[in-house]
């Protein structure tokens, strides 16, 4: 696990991590404004890739590109989506529901369909720009934020050897995990001792933990 440096922009990174990637093919969960769609059909057309969207939204008039192919559901909805999915894929990009439990299962669902070599993204995993007086403070989006980081902690916890992990910490934050090795462990919670007595005291008395 390691921390990427400061980048440009998030989209642009992970785009510069796929640029060499022949006839390259992208799972896109969740599009909004298509920002990142746009982005993932540039290198579609410059590398003859293609990309499959979903959103629960309908976002089909995002573009009219014939490498694209949108699908107006839950990306949870398997039984459809899996119907779009004709080979394996070089990069999945997750930026749908924000929600630990939901980001865990859809990334063990379609980390089956990621090839060796592949790469997922999940995005909004940084909740610092959230924190108090800090410039996007918002409690709700530091609280996600931080949990869904935590989550992918412990899914990493239990599959060192499946993926490696790294971090990019501009703005709401990037997970970047490249696959090593199919059919991954459960996760387990980690256990934490954040809010035990004997920490608390030592935070209320500025107490060095005994060794």
């Amino acid at each position: 696990m390691q921390y990427v440096p400061k980048y440009e922009n998030k989209i642009d990174y992970i785009v510069n991590l796929v640029k060499d990637f022949k006839n390259i093919n992208i799972l896109e969960l969740g599009v909004r404004e298509g920002i990142s769609t746009k982005k993932f059909l540039e290198i579609c057309n410059q590398n003859n890739g293609k990309l499959v969207s979903i959103d629960i939204d309908d976002c089909s008039k995002v573009s009219n590109d014939k490498r694209w192919t949108f699908i107006h559901s839950s990306d949870d909805n398997f039984e459809i989506v899996d119907k779009e999915i004709n080979s394996k894929l070089d990069l999945i990009y997750i930026d749908s529901y924000h929600e630990p439990n939901h980001v865990e299962k859809v990334f063990n669902h379609y980390y089956n369909y990621l090839k060796i070599g592949g790469i997922c993204v999940i995005d909004d995993i940084s909740w610092l720009p959230y924190c108090k007086n800090e410039y996007r403070d918002n409690e709700y989006s530091e609280m996600i934020n931080k949990s869904i980081f935590k989550k992918i902690l412990e899914i990493y916890n239990q599959n060192k050897d499946k993926f490696s992990l790294e971090f990019y910490f501009e703005g709401s934050g990037l997970a970047i995990i490249r696959k090593k090795k199919d059919f991954l462990n459960e996760s387990k919670r980690i256990l934490s001792r954040d809010f035990s007595v004997k920490n608390i005291l030592r935070v209320i008395f500025n107490r060095k933990p005994k060794k």
